[in-house]
């Protein structure tokens, strides 16, 4: 029985091959002329996906390079206000009339960096030092402050959407007196900072 397999599988092996039909011929044309095309589509696919991917990072580029546009220009009459107080100091004898231009101008440029989620924060004298908002550029003791409270403000913090980006710089009392209540949580104006 197994020679009469063998001699099968070596009959079927040494038979010439076939020749296609004309309408397999034509099958076979059919088929390499879809491949033919799917590949240029392919190839087309993927130039425009190269193409999109350039003008995404031109687009992003722009974008960035212009994204303070809106907020330079917010700011730019205060520039102008400043130079012309400038400009004012060197003929005019009339010093509180200036004081008040700069301050004025000063109230409107913080009220535009507002406008942008920019704000100020100034912590108050006796509130507890919180490492989070405030940087301790100096250590001192209070008769009248409690020990971690804050005895002296040297520079307003700014958050920018409720992320501080630049703390206030404080100097921290050290071997006050004692307080009563360990106090955990943040004091009231960084609450108001932070929009809780």
């Amino acid at each position: 029985m197994e020679e009469l397999k063998a001699k099968e599988d070596f009959t079927e092996a040494s038979q010439p091959e076939t020749v296609p039909s004309e309408g397999e011929t034509k099958d076979i044309q059919k088929l390499e002329e879809e491949l033919k095309e799917w590949k240029e589509r392919a190839l087309r696919y993927a130039a425009e996906v190269e193409n999109l991917k350039k003008a995404f990072k031109r687009e992003k580029e722009e974008y960035y390079k212009f994204a303070l546009e809106s907020v330079f220009k917010e700011l730019l009459p205060s520039i102008d206000n400043l130079e012309m107080a400038l400009k004012a100091f060197e003929t005019s004898s009339n010093v509180e009339a200036l004081k008040q231009g700069v301050e004025l101008t000063l109230k409107v440029l913080v009220q535009t960096l507002e406008k942008f989620g920019l704000k100020q924060f100034e912590p108050a004298v006796g509130d507890l030092f919180h490492p989070h908002f405030h940087e301790a550029l100096q250590a001192e003791t209070h008769p009248e402050i409690p020990d971690g409270g804050i005895i002296r403000v040297y520079q307003k913090g700014y958050t920018l959407h409720d992320r501080v980006i630049r703390p206030a710089l404080v100097c921290v009392c050290q071997g006050g007196p004692k307080r009563e209540k360990i106090e955990e949580e943040i004091p009231e104006e960084n609450n108001e900072t932070n929009g809780e």
